[in-house]
């Protein structure tokens, strides 16, 4: 195998940032989904978590830039998260970078894998882990008429508008701590997390709707995502005091009549798979199996 060498890497570099988002589009065309996590990409931009690019230095060595990227890996907050470019798949790249990765991760590292691969499941026994977290993808390609107007119709005390940037910040992230308290990820969105967010070309506040009762408090929201042909529910929740009410399907129902305003092809979104009673209405609305992300940890760390 030609010489491979792991190389941690600042995104501030305008080399390392094009190769980054080389690898993230193609692996994401591939693959049908990107191989690291929106939190992940933005923790590597603020230096919350660390790129190392797996590289195969050229010979003869004339400029030490001169570097084919083969993979990439982000580390941090307990987590790893690895991918190999495609057109390097196959030829033992991604074993030996994920040795040299894991031999300076701490032994509770926990892996995702984005897509639950057969590759990565080989991987993933072949180094002792097993899974212990299964992330399901849904996807709506035929959304079903409108009912929002109904739906509403049912909660008199409710109103359903939009996100404001620079005053709803604080009091959204109250309630998304409360409504993902036990959520290892969205539960910990800081202030910096969702303003990173809004500085997103894919963020626009007509897709970040909120629910508010009678008195102006936030009861719940939804927010979504719109690349290309594709909507994305990025997020929703309601807060627990508010639980019980039908709050998540009318914020589903009104975001996915805002979505077909917007004319996407289809709706995606991710849920825990044990997460019962939001699968079942995820389902009743008419989204089916994608693909599915799994966690993995080390059975013996």
């Amino acid at each position: 195998m030609p010489r491979l060498t792991l190389s941690v890497r600042n995104v501030d570099d305008a080399r390392t940032r094009d190769a980054l988002e080389r690898v993230v589009r193609t692996a994401s065309l591939v693959d049908g989904q990107p191989p690291f996590s929106d939190q992940s990409l933005i923790d590597v931009a603020s230096g919350a978590r660390t790129l190392i690019l797996a590289v195969e230095p050229q010979d003869p060595p004339v400029d030490p830039d001169d570097f084919a990227v083969v993979g990439a890996a982000i580390v941090g907050h307990g987590e790893l998260e690895f991918v190999v470019e495609p057109e390097w798949r196959g030829h033992g790249y991604g074993r030996a970078a994920l040795r040299g990765v894991l031999a300076n991760c701490p032994p509770q590292v926990r892996i995702w894998a984005h897509g639950d691969h057969p590759a990565s499941r080989v991987l993933a026994q072949e180094f002792g882990f097993s899974p212990i977290r299964t992330l399901l993808q849904l996807r709506l390609t035929k959304a079903p008429a409108s009912r929002a107007r109904s739906a509403t119709a049912g909660h008199a005390d409710v109103t359903v508008g939009t996100f404001r940037p620079g005053v709803d910040e604080q009091e959204w992230l109250e309630v998304n701590a409360l409504a993902f308290a036990d959520h290892p990820e969205q539960g910990r969105m800081t202030l910096d997390d969702l303003r990173a967010r809004e500085a997103e070309s894919w963020f626009d506040a007509d897709d970040f709707l909120l629910a508010r009762g009678s008195d102006g408090d936030l009861l719940g929201f939804i927010w979504l995502k719109v690349e290309d042909t594709v909507g994305e529910v990025y997020a929703v929740g309601v807060h627990p005091a508010a639980s019980g009410r039908g709050l998540g399907r009318l914020l589903m129902e009104a975001g996915l009549s805002r979505l077909r305003d917007r004319r996407v092809e289809a709706v995606t979104l991710y849920v825990e798979a044990d997460n019962l009673p939001a699968v079942s209405l995820y389902r009743s609305l008419g989204f089916t199996d994608h693909t599915i992300d799994v966690q993995y940890a080390r059975t013996d760390a």
